[in-house]
């Protein structure tokens, strides 16, 4: 996680494109976000369409699915918003950050741990269950009333 961060900030996002690294980077950053820019289509995803070699393969999903909607707009491309740093800068320089699954096991932003949480929360949703289950048994049934 921390590479993607310090790639973004630089930066020095995907790296080449046209190479099954950058690619891979590119899927996923757009596992988490829609566009390469905020929550509408700039010409940031101008650039990084331009950039790719063509549809991302079926192991990309992400990337195959946001290459797809961009195409979509066929010429109203260039119509996008500005980006808010130069659209360059996502396709050159640096290279993508390298993919290793070990990166996000490492830092816990919330600081959950999920067993622990897990037992924790069987726990009192056993506790509130029973405790409802008593209070209703000692409540007498409603009896028929006429009016």
């Amino acid at each position: 996680m921390g590479h993607r961060i310090i790639s973004f900030i630089t930066g020095k996002m995907f790296g080449d494109l046209k190479s099954a690294a950058g690619v891979k980077a590119l899927n996923e950053f757009l596992a988490e976000h829609s566009y390469i820019e905020g929550y509408v289509p700039s010409q940031a995803d101008t650039a990084v369409y331009e950039a790719l070699a063509g549809a991302p393969k079926a192991d990309t999903p992400h990337a195959l699915r946001w290459y797809n909607h961009v195409k979509s707009f066929g010429a109203g491309m260039k119509q996008f918003a500005k980006a808010s740093k130069d659209a360059a800068s996502y396709t050159t320089g640096g290279a993508a950050a390298p993919a290793s699954n070990d990166d996000d096991d490492d830092v816990d932003l919330f600081g959950s741990d999920d067993e622990e949480e897990s037992e924790e929360k069987k726990r009192i949703t056993e506790e509130r269950l029973k405790a409802y289950a008593e209070k209703k048994s000692k409540k007498p049934a409603l009896i028929a009333k006429t009016s």
